[in-house]
């Protein structure tokens, strides 16, 4: 017999430990070389944990729920055939018919398969089964326990969750599509509730303003639902929880003061106008402004280094790489929450190094195809709440940095300028800039110097420049 651990998966430098969410294979179930063994959840973010060699899984050490530390074992893999086929087949046999037993005692073949996959998608377009919500469905997807448990609340049967299209990682239903399904069940035409708020965003936006990111989150596509009653109780969710305890951990661990600075950036404007379309077309992706932000706060960083650091008691660590981190909205319209992925290294990229890694990350995080070490290490960060038309705002530093910095909308406006000694009005694109720091370590002085640094840098952009 040739048995194989599995362990708890490293998932990043500063991540100790994580809670496992689901098995996706049951004892006796054959797998192959990575494929999904089951899901773990970190205080960074949600991953699968893929089987390290194909096999039988003979023994599961930690159930759901469990939170297990980094390199403690959780599962057994049997890779030798012939013993897995001797020490498992009964397992197997078993875990495989169990769920067909509860849904059709007669079916009682070893390889039912074919037989439900035809008969159950017959049942879709009139999905009025009784059977109660299971981790499996006979197409092969998996339910987690929040899809189940607000199914199970909600009466929706396994046969309507099985009807339903699943937005998540291979088709996965999620807390969202569940909602969405409820909407629809319950008006009977969710459609034409949906497209109403699309016109908004467009109303909302004032003529000759634009964002900072490409993919900006408009105020009119974000859905509020009103309460049914006086007072409706709703749970946070685990994402909303952990941004809840790191906004406060924050805040009660630095003292915060912001910033802020007005810049001139009609040189950008025109300068990404005049290239942004062949950009495109040799990259596939959007030319942004935030790339441009990136890059003028990197090359401030490196004249003032102590807004590149972190404090440990008494303690200050000077860190010589720039991990740069980006607040991004998850999921549609942000409802899934704000995650903060990092790049790597960002000091030793060109514009267009940083212009690919951010339009990466930012895929990946509202696609939630992030991995663990995506959000580690960073150590200052960028934040963008021009992304809804707003002018200003106050961000918490991202700990354990010391400082971040905030874009407003960039806007159309009318300034005083002086040209030839003469004072005129002049219609230029304008951005007001924020910065919210550490005053343990950080001064007004330095924390104004850095603002004025990174403006100036802004303003004098090089319109001729390559790309």
């Amino acid at each position: 017999m040739a048995r194989i651990e599995v362990v708890m998966p490293k998932m990043g430098e500063s991540i100790m430990e994580g809670t496992i969410i689901e098995w996706s294979k049951s004892i006796g179930d054959s797998i192959e070389q990575d494929e999904t063994l089951l899901e773990i959840a970190t205080d960074k973010v949600d991953s699968e944990v893929p089987a390290p060699e194909s096999g039988v899984l003979v023994e599961i050490l930690a159930e759901a729920g469990d939170t297990i530390e980094v390199g403690e074992p959780i599962a057994i893999i049997e890779t030798d055939a012939s013993a897995a086929a001797d020490s498992g087949s009964a397992k197997e046999s078993s875990a495989k018919e169990e769920p067909a037993v509860e849904e059709k005692e007669e079916e009682t073949q070893p390889e039912p398969e074919p037989e439900v996959a035809e008969e159950k998608p017959e049942a879709k377009p009139e999905p009025k089964g009784d059977t109660p919500p299971q981790r499996k469905g006979s197409d092969g997807r998996f339910f987690s326990p929040l899809v189940r448990s607000i199914a199970t609340e909600e009466g929706i049967s396994q046969e309507e969750l099985e009807s339903i299209d699943g937005s998540g990682s291979d088709g996965r239903v999620t807390k969202k599509d569940v909602m969405a399904y409820l909407d629809k069940r319950t008006s009977g035409s969710a459609p034409a509730t949906k497209e109403a708020p699309a016109a908004k965003p467009t109303e909302l936006r004032k003529p000759g303003t634009s964002a900072p990111q490409g993919d900006s989150i408009k105020a009119g596509e974000i859905k509020v639902n009103w309460p049914s009653e006086n007072v409706e109780v709703i749970k946070m969710d685990r994402m909303r929880k952990m941004i809840a305890e790191h906004m406060v951990r924050s805040k009660q661990t630095s003292a915060h003061v912001t910033t802020f600075a007005e810049a001139d950036v009609s040189k950008l404007v025109q300068y990404r106008e005049k290239n942004k379309d062949r950009f495109f077309k040799e990259n596939g992706f959007k030319l942004t402004f935030t790339p441009f932000f990136i890059e003028a706060t990197i090359q401030a960083i490196r004249e003032f280094p102590l807004i590149n650091s972190s404090v440990d008691g008494d303690e200050i660590h000077l860190k010589r790489e720039i991990n740069y981190g980006i607040a991004v909205a998850l999921g549609n319209s942000g409802e899934g929450g704000l995650i903060v992925p990092v790049i790597k290294n960002a000091g030793e990229m060109n514009i267009h190094g940083l212009a690919r890694q951010t339009n990466d990350l930012a895929a990946k995080a509202r696609n939630k195809k992030l991995a663990p070490d995506d959000l580690v290490g960073g150590t200052f960060t960028l934040t963008n709440y021009g992304s809804v038309g707003n002018l200003m705002g106050t961000p918490i530093i991202n700990q354990p940095q010391v400082a971040i910095f905030g874009t407003g909308v960039i806007q159309k406006r009318p300034v005083v300028m002086e040209v030839d000694g003469t004072d005129t009005i002049a219609i230029r694109h304008m951005v007001y800039l924020s910065m919210s720091y550490d005053h343990r370590i950080i001064d007004g002085a330095l924390g104004g110097a850095y603002m004025q640094r990174v403006k100036q840098l802004l303003e004098e952009f090089d319109p001729e420049r390559s790309i």
